[in-house]
């Protein structure tokens, strides 16, 4: 409907506004937004007192009383992430697959998790105190609301539809980054919930994410949920089926040596997928050709510079069935002197550590105090127990093993891709890694409290579009220089200081923006 111009009185005086009405569905009535304050009725017209004669500013000012503070809210930071859902159009997406009070509480999760992440009991008082409630249309952010909204989005086509919009969006080639991660939670009643590897270490039943991100865009543009114990290598077929039926085909994807399989590479390669993948050494034909490869790595027509720094670069290629497989091997020999002394280092420790203890009937026996000190690394030691002590040796073929492969990588592909092509893609894939560990630290998705496969769904869309957002604010506060001196936190922090206010007369007003606000949102192409 278009906006149109009513009176409201308010303390006995007259005053003009501009609202735009709507349908309310759920009260069953027309309601009014986006109110702006035109001026005060003088002689049935709107006239605001600096544009006043000055006779009439100054009666008006005689018999005008200042309008005490009804409200403040919370504003800079809830309007920068609307223009960022906005460059998106997620709004717009979100309209079209979403009712629109469903499309409005959504969009308020996805910016609580991003500015304040709480239990859901609390988001609706939360909600009250920014902008949002000003602004949107009236909903009802109760626990029992949002579970059923959850709910309802779980068990939909929702996510897909969002999913498919955003990879429909980029039609060019693009370059796709692989990845996954554990989501642990306490729940009994989930069905998806299964003990497997844990990336964090925690000892809980999991579900997997995975996440696939846009790298041109610096966006995640796909998500999907396994059982957790379900590993790496068995997700990818699936991820490339879903993919397939999303339309995408044109590709290339990033993957870490999680992914690394013959099963996989021969599947990527029976659909003529182009991908750059680091290779793991666990394979024994890897370990052949390490083995073969680096007999004259340091030759000097494989030496090249990368990012100011040397490294040898060397072509090979891996047997894969009735295939052949190209890559090349990487050797750096700064980085195998830095991770020597780490790992070195660390046996070091650990043996001291060992040497130290003294068992006690009743307490822990031998063999778990070397596990709990050693860790991952206790397969580098020899140990025994004598009377109340344990003597360990640190085992000389193990450790030459691990270090003869220290400094060196090998990297995958099919395709046509050159040795600077194949490291810089890999490893611009760190990218995906800070966008899991943002999801799980800033976002605050750990551990779940949801009790449903079906809330779980919903709750993890709506992170999903909180990570979405916040990780395209990122990439906008890159391309404008913001990095050096803000986080994305201290800017949504800074920007919260500048405020909506309610006065008693209804009037609606900004607090003055300060320089640093002004400075940001002028850096931002906001203003």
């Amino acid at each position: 409907m278009k906006p149109i111009r009513r009176i409201k009185k308010v303390d006995g005086r007259e005053y003009w506004y501009e609202e735009t009405p709507y349908y309310d569905p759920v009260s069953k009535q027309t309601r009014y937004k986006n109110s702006k304050y035109l001026g005060r009725n003088i002689d049935g017209k709107p006239v605001r007192v600096r544009d006043a004669p000055k006779e009439v500013q100054a009666q008006i000012r005689k018999n005008a009383r200042t309008p005490a503070i009804r409200s403040t809210y919370d504003h800079g930071s809830v309007m920068l992430l609307t223009r960022v859902v906005q460059d998106l159009q997620l709004d717009q997406h979100l309209r079209t697959i979403l009712s629109a009070s469903d499309a409005t509480m959504v969009t308020a999760l996805a910016f609580n998790r991003i500015l304040r992440p709480m239990a859901m009991k609390d988001v609706g008082t939360w909600y009250a105190g920014t902008s949002l409630a000003l602004d949107s249309p009236p909903i009802i952010l109760t626990g029992q609301r949002i579970s059923e909204l959850l709910d309802r989005i779980g068990t939909s086509t929702v996510p897909q539809q969002l999913m498919q919009r955003l990879l429909d969006e980029n039609e060019t080639k693009r370059t796709l980054i692989y990845d996954i991660t554990s989501l642990s939670s306490h729940s009994a009643l989930m069905n998806l919930l299964e003990y497997g590897y844990n990336r964090d270490g925690v000892t809980l039943p999991q579900i997997n994410l995975s996440l696939i991100m846009d790298k041109d865009l610096g966006i995640p543009v796909m998500y999907d949920l396994y059982p957790g114990s379900i590993t790496d290598v068995t997700t990818l077929t699936g991820t490339l089926q879903k993919l397939a039926a999303y339309g995408v085909n044109d590709y290339i994807a990033i993957m870490d040596r999680g992914f690394f399989s013959q099963h996989n590479l021969q599947e990527m390669v029976a659909q003529e997928i182009s991908f750059i993948i680091a290779a793991t050494f666990k394979l024994k034909e890897v370990k052949l050709l390490l083995t073969e490869a680096q007999r004259d790595i340091t030759n000097v027509e494989y030496l090249q510079k990368f990012k100011k720094k040397t490294l040898y670069a060397k072509p090979v290629v891996l047997a894969l069935g009735s295939n052949q497989l190209s890559g090349y091997l990487f050797y750096d020999p700064k980085r195998e002197l830095e991770e020597k002394e780490s790992f070195t280092g660390r046996l070091i420790d650990i043996r001291d550590a060992l040497a130290n203890v003294r068992l006690k009937k009743g307490q822990q026996p031998a063999a778990m105090r070397v596990a709990e000190i050693a860790g991952n690394l206790k397969k580098f030691f020899e140990w025994r127990q004598v009377e109340d002590r344990i003597e360990a040796t640190i085992r000389q073929n193990a450790v030459a093993q691990r270090m003869n492969r220290m400094g060196k990588f090998m990297v995958f592909y099919s395709g046509d891709v050159d040795w600077l092509t194949a490291l810089s893609l890999y490893r611009e894939r760190d990218e995906i890694e800070k966008e899991m560990e943002m999801m799980k630290s800033d976002l605050e998705i750990l551990p779940l409290h949801t009790h449903k496969d079906s809330t779980t769904s919903g709750f993890v869309f709506v992170v999903f579009l909180a990570l979405l957002i916040r990780a395209r604010l990122l990439r906008m506060m890159t391309e404008a220089g913001l990095l050096k001196n803000h986080s994305v936190s201290s800017l949504l922090l800074e920007l919260e200081k500048f405020r909506k206010i309610t006065l008693a007369d209804g009037q609606v007003v900004t607090t003055e923006m300060t320089k640093k606000q002004r400075l940001i949102l002028e850096a931002l192409k906001i203003m």
